[in-house]
């Protein structure tokens, strides 16, 4: 192997190393950020609101979907409360009273992020 091609590799090497860094630490300080402006589920079982106002849990983890399509802050996704697909985003801790949780809540969905 010439010297060239062994420079080149690890050139490729380190940029791809670099490139899976910066992303996992862009995600965890999208996590952090959120989580610090009050969306507290964020990473974990988040509260989410469909748009039809059905309210369940779900596992929102950032840069992570199997079961749904992220569109930015928004996912598409299956809504197990009214049986429907639908944009879904979460809510921030204070703008549900624990009476709506109470009354509008469902068991969580799937445990798949």
């Amino acid at each position: 192997m010439t010297r060239e091609k062994s420079a080149n590799r690890r050139r490729f090497f380190v940029v791809t190393v670099l490139f899976y860094v910066v992303t996992v630490l862009f995600y965890v300080v999208a996590t952090l950020v959120a989580r610090r402006r009050g969306y507290s589920g964020l990473g974990g079982r988040t509260l989410v609101r469909c748009r039809d106002g059905h309210l369940f849990r779900t596992i929102w983890v950032p840069g992570v979907s199997v079961k749904s399509l992220r569109l930015g802050w928004w996912r598409w996704q299956f809504c197990p409360v009214g049986g429907h697909w639908s944009l879904v985003s979460p809510v921030k801790d204070g703008q549900v009273s624990e009476e709506d949780l109470a009354v509008h809540l469902v068991p969580d969905d799937i445990p798949v992020p």
